[in-house]
């Protein structure tokens, strides 16, 4: 699949990401969105993702900015630096596909590229750009500190006295940020699981493999919880005391209590706990994406928070934390939906705060390296035949009672468990969530949808 430009940014190989298309990718974001003071330039931890940075600096330089490099680290700490300083960000990452990938995230001034600011990008592709003298490179050594003070300002440094937290700090560019931030909170850690080579950890598909270390972390070191992100630290990734994973969407749900935001907005791939906690005086549901999330949230205003399924967190209104303040930061952050469970769970421990919400629970998995050509036909055939969709639940022992086209193909079924289909935009793969009212109903619905559509695939 060749590198493609969308929602999540410019995604391909890296060798088929040459320097040619990253500059002109580079000059055609310059060209068509307000960059403000400059561009800030940050990196994730693959191999790959130095080399790309150089790429990015020099292009912008060529165009005549301040550019400032940032060095390794995570999305929503350069973009905070960033937006601080009047300035544009570009993050070289591929988050969490695997290491022979990566990519660009594009961010202006005012945060993530709209939906219409990614269409100029692809419109100024090609386009001829003159070469500018441009100021020295700038470093920037402070962005981590700032990001690390923006929580305990907001939490005080005794929010989380007392616990022990694992942080599972494999490949992660914000590890030792994390593990600083939560010792800054008042936890002691342990360190787990770090990695001199890339690791894609998928906070919306966690492999088996990874689950059984974190069961096996949990169960030997008397641990709390375990916190841990994904590649470029924009999603989060948690488990209880027993190392069974939070779902990212229930993180978000009790972060935006613990905010006391009166609207949520979450893509359809969320579960529908927000609704039944009945918590919130709006519920807005998107299309998969944070874009499409942001779109939804500068649209309703006020005490707007939004969540994604995989935990990314927006905080859209001036919030007050429990010791300060809590600005604004509308681009996913993962942070703050680790940080405000942990220190609601100081006392009655994570499982038990979980046990309070709806009982909605989501799993997701994906069937990767499969063309999307014949992922999108599979979908859009059961889409259009109401006998191939019964045919498709028929193996799931299921029977559909509502359909949702927002994003890919959601079927409601009888007992209120939810299938969801959606051709990944930017890899080979087949994205699948299922919500039931256990977290173990939705893994077997998970797992039997799952091996339902490989073999619809396999046959087809």
């Amino acid at each position: 699949m060749p590198p493609k430009f969308g929602t999540s940014g410019l995604r391909g190989l890296v060798s088929e990401l040459t320097d040619d298309l990253i500059t002109d990718h580079v000059r055609a974001f310059i060209a068509a969105c307000p960059v403000g003071s400059g561009i800030y330039v940050a990196r994730d931890l693959r191999a790959s993702s130095p080399a790309i940075a150089a790429v990015v600096i020099a292009a912008a330089q060529a165009a005549g900015l301040q550019v400032t490099d940032c060095g390794p680290l995570p999305t929503p700490a350069l973009a905070l630096a960033a937006m601080a300083s009047d300035a544009a960000a570009v993050m070289i990452t591929g988050s969490h596909i695997p290491a022979d990938r990566n990519g660009l995230k594009f961010y202006t001034p005012a945060g993530e590229i709209t939906k219409p600011q990614e269409a100029a990008i692809l419109a100024a592709l090609g386009q001829s750009h003159a070469s500018h003298a441009a100021p020295p490179l700038q470093t920037n050594t402070t962005a981590t500190a700032v990001y690390i003070a923006r929580y305990v300002t907001a939490y005080g440094a005794t929010a989380l006295t007392g616990m022990r937290i694992g942080v599972y700090t494999h490949s992660a560019v914000g590890r030792d940020l994390l593990l600083r931030a939560v010792a800054a909170l008042g936890a002691s850690t342990v360190d787990l699981g770090r990695s001199d080579s890339f690791v894609p950890v998928d906070t919306e598909a966690v492999s088996g493999e990874t689950r059984a270390r974190l069961l096996a972390w949990a169960a030997a070191n008397r641990l709390d919880a375990i916190v841990s992100t994904d590649g470029d630290g924009d999603r989060p990734l948690m488990t209880d005391a027993t190392g069974r994973i939070v779902p990212g969407d229930v993180l978000g749900q009790i972060t935006a209590a613990a905010l006391a935001a009166g609207v949520v907005v979450t893509p359809v791939s969320s579960n529908t706990g927000a609704e039944a906690s009945r918590r919130f005086a709006q519920v807005i549901r998107t299309r998969i994406g944070s874009p499409f999330v942001i779109a939804a949230m500068e649209a309703a205003g006020g005490r707007i928070v939004g969540y994604e399924a995989n935990g990314g967190f927006l905080l859209g209104f001036a919030a007050q934390g429990p010791a300060g303040a809590l600005p604004p930061l509308m681009t996913r952050d993962s942070l703050l939906p680790l940080i405000a469970p942990l220190a609601l769970a100081r006392k009655i421990g994570l499982a038990a705060l979980v046990a309070q919400e709806p009982a909605r629970f989501t799993a997701s998995d994906r069937l990767q390296e499969v063309p999307t050509d014949r992922t999108q036909a599979l979908v859009a055939h059961l889409d259009a035949s109401a006998d191939a969709r019964a045919g498709f639940l028929r193996a799931l022992g299921a029977i559909e009672v509502a359909i949702d086209r927002t994003d890919g193909l959601r079927l409601g079924l009888d007992g209120g468990r939810i299938v969801h289909l959606r051709p990944s935009g930017n890899a080979p793969e087949l994205r699948f969530y299922a919500e039931a009212e256990t977290a173990a109903a939705a893994e077997d619905l998970l797992a039997a949808g799952l091996a339902t559509v490989a073999g619809m695939l396999a046959s087809a």
